[in-house]
């Protein structure tokens, strides 16, 4: 076994591994889907048909089932179905042999509801992780192109689907950030001044920000090998890449950082360091990914990037996630094409979900590689198992 040195507790890389894959959805009234339902291969599904058919929305649903939230629209109401009050999303999980009924509906105007063999999740947090997920996505690129809320956003994700006690380190620093926010507010415009509620504050900010910052240093250290792996062979060793972790924490601790930074946090009315302004750095060739970078490195390195996503969660879970690839023509030429299917076809993934415009390529590449696949043609809100 390959054990994790950093501060993830005493964890282990898992050596034994689950099966476990999406057998079925059923859909009602989610974006452009009325009614419909499919059943899937354990091994590889391929959604086609034309751009705006739907295809994406289908992966979103999976998504949905896995992570409780969608990756292309984070306002719950607005994935319901025009002029519809609800929607409801289904999904059967199979995992070694042991079958769970998932289910997500949300209601305009109430609190999402989650529940697992027809019992409420109490908190949503208690579901993160039990299906693990990867999605590459062209929406990616906002990684590259986003602010620094984006990649802490992809450090979160993944770290939460293995650790609990990180979500909940999240979640708890999250509603302190707040609380402190607020009071600077109200004391940056005199409505209010310091009761000693800020030193109890910093002092949570600080019991909760040093084990994040903690796992996410020892989770770019683990995933850096599996990222640069990738992307040599996805671009043919084409050119040298490094994930670099920026955080005022390799100089000093948040509770010092919080008490040097204190009379500026005033003045602006907001907390201006923390692990809430962590970033990473993209690089290629020693050069900024964002500034030097062609469409296709972007690309071939944010592919790269989830698929290491993909290595460390099979790993840590002991699960091998569901992958699921969206339009994965987009912006890659076809020898960077085959060398990603050829490699998600291989032994080392589980189930794949893959949305592309026409069937004929993909149906060729499954039946070369002599797996078991499903195709489904999307179209007008049917889905149309071939």
């Amino acid at each position: 076994m390959c054990h994790f040195i950093g501060l993830f507790g005493n964890f282990v890389l898992n050596s034994v591994f689950n099966k476990m894959y999406l057998s079925t959805i059923s859909i009602v009234n989610f974006r452009n889907y009325e009614e419909v339902a499919a059943d899937f291969s354990e091994r590889i599904n391929c959604f086609t048909g034309l751009n705006g058919s739907g295809k994406t929305n289908l992966l979103d649903v999976i998504h949905y089932l896995s992570l409780c939230k969608s990756f292309l629209n984070p306002v719950d109401s607005q994935n319901i179905r025009f002029d519809q009050p609800m929607f409801v999303v289904q999904g059967k999980f199979n995992s070694s042999g042991q079958e769970d009924s998932i289910l997500c509906s949300v209601r305009k105007g109430q609190r999402k509801i989650f529940k697992k063999n027809g019992v409420d999740y109490d908190r949503l947090s208690d579901h993160i992780g039990s299906f693990p997920l990867v999605v590459v996505s062209p929406l990616d690129s906002v990684l590259i192109t986003g602010g620094s809320e984006e990649r802490r956003r992809f450090m979160d994700t993944v770290i939460s689907q293995f650790n609990r006690n990180y979500l909940e380190h999240l979640i708890a620093y999250n509603r302190v950030l707040s609380q402190r926010n607020a009071l600077l507010k109200k004391m940056s415009e005199g409505e209010q001044q310091d009761d000693g509620t800020l030193e109890i504050l910093d002092l949570q900010l600080d019991h909760n920000g040093t084990p994040i910052y903690n796992s996410r240093k020892a989770f770019i250290r683990e995933l850096l090998p599996f990222f640069s792996s990738n992307y040599s062979k996805l671009s043919g060793d084409a050119e040298q890449v490094e994930l670099i972790y920026e955080s005022k924490m390799h100089e000093t601790s948040i509770a010092d950082l919080l008490k040097k930074n204190i009379s500026r946090d005033v003045v602006l009315g907001y907390t201006t360091s923390g692990i809430h302004k962590d970033d990473l750095d993209f690089i290629i060739a020693g050069h900024s990914l964002k500034r030097s970078g062609s469409q296709g490195q972007q690309k071939t390195f944010l592919i790269a990037l989830k698929l290491a996503e993909y290595v460390f969660l099979d790993r840590a879970s002991g699960k091998k996630p569901m992958l699921l690839l969206d339009d994965v023509h987009d912006k890659l030429d076809e020898e960077r094409v085959t060398r990603l299917m050829e490699t998600v076809c291989g032994n080392s993934f589980g189930q794949l979900f893959v949305t592309d415009t026409g069937a004929g390529r993909m149906d060729e590449l499954f039946k070369a590689k002599k797996l078991p696949y499903k195709m489904f043609r999307v179209e007008e809100g049917r889905i149309v198992s071939q």
